[in-house]
């Protein structure tokens, strides 16, 4: 379970940063960054925090208000980027995920002074130091809290998306590469939000040539 550790390694404001959606075939990729400044926060939103992939759909949504009650309070700080299908192809997705993770520190109101970044790899510039951390969405606070942010919001999105290209199961798949939305694919075509640098989008482009 998350704790206190890694953020007690730094001074200061220290974020935690994580992103969602680098497998899916279509849509942005979203990252979130959350700065605890007050750690006295809803004992719900504490006891339930944890890495957004071991959370319940219901669980996750319901945490993600709690943090966004807990940021009207003053007690923590949001921040949400993201890097779009275009910016996907032209970049790779870790390179758009980094510029993900960029903007969501950008749209901090606070400036960090370190983050904790989930997961293997570091951006190589950035606007605040940097560290990164195998499994920190179940050793941080931050950045699990990050984790659940990104994912919560980028479903959202993928559920609006669904309305505006309906047919390839958008509302259910969050854009994974699904028996759905193959079937929507083959019936419908590439849409202008899919990944076209990703191996099947690019199979399925060819066959329609």
């Amino acid at each position: 379970m998350p704790d206190w550790t890694l953020e007690n390694n730094f001074n200061g404001y220290v974020c935690g940063i994580d992103e969602a959606g680098r497998g899916p075939w279509i849509g942005p990729v979203v990252a979130g960054a959350v700065i605890f400044l007050d750690r006295n926060i809803s004992p719900e939103l504490l006891k339930g925090i944890n890495d957004s992939k071991k959370l319940s759909t219901k669980k996750r949504e319901y945490l993600y208000n709690l943090l966004l009650q807990e940021a009207e309070k003053g007690r923590i700080c949001l921040g949400i980027g993201e890097a779009s299908a275009a910016e996907i192809d032209t970049l790779n997705i870790l390179q758009a995920t980094f510029l993900a993770m960029s903007r969501a520190v950008e749209n901090l109101s606070i400036k960090p002074t370190h983050a904790l970044i989930d997961g293997n790899r570091l951006p190589a510039e950035f606007a605040c130091p940097t560290s990164c951390h195998i499994g920190g969405d179940s050793l941080s606070y931050s950045i699990a809290s990050a984790s659940i942010l990104a994912k919560v919001y980028r479903d959202r999105l993928l559920q609006k998306m669904a309305l505006k290209y309906p047919g390839y199961g958008l509302e259910k798949n969050a854009g994974y590469g699904t028996k759905d939305h193959i079937e929507g694919l083959k019936k419908f075509g590439v849409t202008p939000e899919h990944r076209k640098s990703y191996k099947p989008i690019k199979e399925f482009l060819a066959q329609s040539v």
